[in-house]
């Protein structure tokens, strides 16, 4: 199958208001989380917070993530390989563990009291338990499944195949597309993350850079 790489004329295309990055040493950009002050980039080798005024690098911990990341409002949490690691951001120290529901994992995303993990090759999310890592609801898509981000009540997640790639607002319960928003030509998201005003960070993959998109504003009747 060949995959139609063009912008659709009937799509809106992301506003880009900023670029962070590349960052030094950065293999790519493979998780993104906010914690209300930093933004939390996964750059492969260490996890940086970066101010999102300066785009100054404030924080790093030297550590493998090459997948998403998450914030519960306290801990950080990072996909490693085949687990899920819940992250002192203060010292770097992993407070606990839990396994993931098998390979491919890609955006990880802390809402409603669980995480939400997407699975890229599997194009679906899943609800786990944090405790656990048990898997309480299954989410599927239609397209490789990168970022993950709750905000508003609203579930969004990126998506990237070839050099196609979008922000797409989905219908928790069944998984439809209720909005979808495309990225600029020769961009994608590795990573998603909302900062509850206004703008998605959204990992640019092996560009190295973070770039903040404005959020689609609601239409009133």
């Amino acid at each position: 199958m060949t995959l139609d790489t063009s912008l659709d004329a009937t799509v809106p295309t992301a506003e880009i208001v900023r670029e962070y990055g590349p960052f030094p040493d950065a293999d790519g950009v493979h998780g993104v989380s906010y914690d209300g002050r930093c933004i939390w980039a996964a750059l492969g080798t260490a996890l940086v917070a970066v101010d999102p005024h300066s785009g100054d690098v404030v924080r790093t911990l030297e550590r493998a993530c090459r997948a998403g990341t998450a914030y519960d409002g306290r801990h950080l949490y990072q996909i490693h390989g085949t687990r899920i690691d819940k992250i002192d951001p203060q010292t770097g120290e992993v407070c606990a563990s839990i396994p993931t529901p098998g390979p491919d994992n890609s955006g990880l995303a802390w809402a409603e009291g669980s995480l939400w993990l997407g699975q890229w090759s599997e194009r679906r999310i899943l609800q786990l338990d944090p405790q656990t890592g048990r898997v309480l609801r299954t989410i599927e898509s239609d397209r490789y499944v990168t970022g993950v981000t709750w905000v508003d009540g609203e579930l969004w997640h990126g998506t990237w195949e070839g050099e196609a790639s979008d922000l797409r607002r989905v219908d928790p319960a069944t998984g439809e597309v209720v909005e979808r928003v495309q990225m600029p030509a020769g961009t994608g998201v590795s990573g998603l993350e909302a900062d509850g005003n206004g703008l998605f960070y959204c990992g640019g993959g092996p560009s190295g850079m973070v770039r903040a998109v404005r959020r689609p504003q609601r239409r009133r009747a």
